[in-house]
């Protein structure tokens, strides 16, 4: 069974360039809200700072119930321990406002395997009881305000990357088949209405050049098995957006440094030069998210209907 994450439990289509209130609305239908960033542990330096103070405020506009960190959660080599000066620098000291102190499920990026996986495995139990990283790999249920059910499923991308053997990036002793057969039960037993995957890497992107032919190969097939819709990424230092054979591709990586990029392709959207996060609104029909910069500005906002 997906064990069932409650605020309680821790804490007791397209429009662009729209105001800060035009985020995923709860006013008509309540809606299970978060806020989702990545590719953000820097020190506070390029711009994570300023982004944060946005995302808190943001957060609270929107009654966000969680935030969801999609990797590279430490920069360059991730921490190595739980009493790593980073855990102040880059992610205490900065994730401040009130609003994000709920829930943080977290997933690991390649720069989090440049340092020491454990201290960020225990990080939760023995420091601060708002980072939930249980696993390498796992699952959370959400029920939402109308009833309706909402699996996520956090895989840990890394491993798949045959580019990384041999590097700082510590993959070694991993098993990828053990991981795709975990991934192929869990998604098999669910009956949630909405099934999302969150990894590190791209699969598919908007730029295709960043494709990740590996994950396409890996977990395409589970994704069209189990009919999941929404894949949320980082890695890629910028906002993306494209849908590839029914499923919604986001690339989610702007929480700090933004890498220059090239024109979209196949319909998919590339926002330059912006920083950013995702604001999530969902309801049994619809996966309502924006992504919002670092003016606090709506950058662009779709509706993703849920299929039946």
């Amino acid at each position: 069974m997906i064990p069932m994450l409650t605020r309680r439990r821790f804490l007791g289509t397209a429009v662009a360039g729209a105001a800060l209130p035009a985020l995923p609305a709860q006013a008509r239908t309540p809606t299970h809200n978060c806020v989702m960033i990545g590719d953000w542990g820097r020190q506070g330096h390029y711009e994570q700072g300023q982004l944060a103070d946005v995302m808190g405020e943001v957060a609270a506009r929107h009654g966000s119930l969680y935030t969801v960190s999609v990797g590279d959660n430490f920069y360059d080599d991730g921490v190595t321990s739980v009493s790593d000066a980073q855990w102040q620098s880059s992610f205490e000291s900065i994730y401040r406002a009130p609003s994000l102190q709920t829930p943080w499920r977290v997933i690991l990026g390649n720069h989090d395997y440049r340092g020491k996986i454990e201290p960020q495995l225990r990080y939760g139990a023995q420091v601060d009881s708002r980072w939930h990283l249980p696993a390498r790999y796992y699952a959370l249920r959400d029920r939402l305000p109308d009833g309706s059910v909402l699996d996520t499923f956090f895989v840990d991308t890394s491993p798949f990357i045959s580019r990384y053997r041999g590097t700082k990036v510590d993959i070694s002793g991993q098993d990828t088949a053990a991981q795709l057969a975990w991934l192929d039960r869990a998604l098999g037993g669910s009956d949630a209405d909405w099934k999302i995957v969150i990894g590190h890497h791209p699969i598919h992107t908007a730029e295709k050049r960043f494709d990740e032919p590996e994950l396409i190969d890996a977990l395409v097939p589970l994704l069209q098995k189990h009919r999941v819709t929404i894949y949320v990424n980082g890695h890629i230092h910028n906002l993306q957006y494209v849908e590839k054979d029914g499923i919604h591709y986001i690339n989610n990586g702007a929480g700090s440094r933004i890498d220059p990029v090239a024109p979209a392709q196949d319909g998919g959207i590339v926002f330059p030069d912006e920083h950013g996060f995702m604001a999530v609104a969902l309801s049994r029909d619809t996966f309502d998210f924006s992504f919002v910069g670092l003016n606090g500005r709506t950058l662009f906002a779709r509706k993703i209907p849920r299929v039946t």
